[in-house]
């Protein structure tokens, strides 16, 4: 492989079957992430050498077995196997038979997905089927991670994402520049819902004001006259408000309609055929059929990914209190907004918040070691905020 290559060799023992495989494994610096999105999916990926613009490095994210298609992260843990007696011990005594007796089934999820994985051809495609074995090879462990299992699924996730937009450059660069137009759109939405709510307490409380028989107002004309003022006023301010609604109301019309004209509205997928199927979609609905741990597109990744955080999260085995807690009840409340799971997302948004704030202060002498909770809860407040204004228009 020439020296400029973005990839080294990482030569494995398969502990399954005995292969020796060499796995390509992608060198620092060889593409450069210019933002995250608010689940920390990376976004406009740029790599060095233009050969791989249209590759997700997720696709060299799991290691799969070339013979007998075993699946694991690519990790310096993976990599040494050998000397984990924990994993040889526990995890490969439970596992082997397991993975052997599928791959000894004839048209098994396993050999179904294994001779799919074609990376040349197909990478992305090939990246959420790698995905989909290191997921399948996890389960068979009796006691394995629910946090892995979550994670995994937020990739597949990922990898959808990045395929319902084009390669090129320029459009991966207005996509981003569109995401920031509606960041900042919903700021304006979620501040006219929050003006308009409190302009309706205050007229409550001008009312409760008057009312209250220790003001001593009664018989008093001109506190009668001061009343109506106000809710003149506020009548006035309502109106104003309304009109403001409709205008926004325009402006996500427009804004809608602009990012449809830019970029093709957001129906783009992974509908190019795929082996002797239709698309690709097609070829997972398939495989659903022997296993149905598949999924099919995004929205079923982050349901998937849910699941298995929220059971992590009540596990309490998988995850560590501090950063790591702060941060996984932060991404069950983001996917559970984005899938449109709105109630849960405010639960945990709230609990991130909470969990957050605590961690901070009692280690308020210590900014580096809360810096990751800092910027986890702002996410919170921020996306706290749209899911509030979610859940008000449901």
């Amino acid at each position: 492989m020439p020296s400029d290559s973005p990839f080294f060799l990482t030569r494995v023992e398969c502990p399954i079957c005995r292969t020796v495989n060499e796995f390509e494994t992608v060198r620092m610096g060889a593409y450069v992430e210019e933002g995250r999105d608010t689940d920390f999916c990376p976004t406009r990926i740029t790599w060095r050498s233009a050969r791989y613009e249209g590759y997700n490095p997720l696709v060299f994210f799991a290691a799969v077995c070339s013979n007998c298609f075993y699946a694991r992260e690519l990790t310096n843990t993976f990599r040494d196997w050998k000397d984990d007696q924990t994993f040889r011990t526990y995890r490969l005594k439970s596992i082997k038979e397991k993975h052997l007796d599928q791959l000894a089934t004839a048209d098994s999820f396993l050999k179904q997905i294994g001779a799919a994985i074609d990376v040349t051809r197909f990478p992305n495609e090939s990246a959420i089927l790698k995905l989909h074995l290191t997921i399948f090879d996890e389960l068979l462990f009796e006691h394995h991670s629910k946090l892995d299992i979550g994670r995994f699924y937020l990739r597949i996730g990922w990898v959808f994402r990045s395929m319902s937009d084009s390669n090129s450059p320029r459009r991966s660069m207005l996509q981003g520049l569109l995401s920031d137009l509606d960041t900042k759109y919903r700021l304006v939405r979620s501040a006219f819902h929050d003006a308009h709510m409190h302009a309706g307490a205050f007229a409550e409380q001008v009312d409760a004001h008057f009312d209250d028989p220790n003001l001593g107002v009664e018989g008093r004309p001109d506190f009668q006259s001061h009343r109506e003022s106000l809710h003149q006023a506020i009548r006035v301010t309502t109106e104003a408000l309304l009109r403001t609604g409709d205008a926004i109301e325009t402006i996500d019309t427009a804004l809608r309609d602009y990012r449809s004209a830019a970029v093709g509205g957001e129906n783009v997928g992974p509908g190019s055929s795929f082996a002797q199927y239709p698309s690709f979609v097609d070829f997972l609905l398939a495989v659903r059929a022997r296993w149905d741990g598949v999924v099919t597109n995004e929205h079923e990744a982050l349901t998937q990914a849910v699941r298995s955080y929220k059971e992590a999260f009540a596990g309490g085995r998988d995850i560590a209190p501090g950063n790591q807690q702060i941060q996984a009840s932060y991404l069950i409340a983001e996917l559970s907004r984005r899938i449109g799971d709105f109630d849960t997302a405010r639960e945990y948004f709230n609990s991130t918040i909470r969990y957050g704030q605590e961690f901070i202060y009692k280690n308020r002498h210590d900014r580096t070691q809360t810096a990751l909770a800092r910027k986890i809860l702002e996410l919170a407040v921020e996306q706290g905020k749209s899911n509030k204004m979610a859940l008000q228009t449901v």
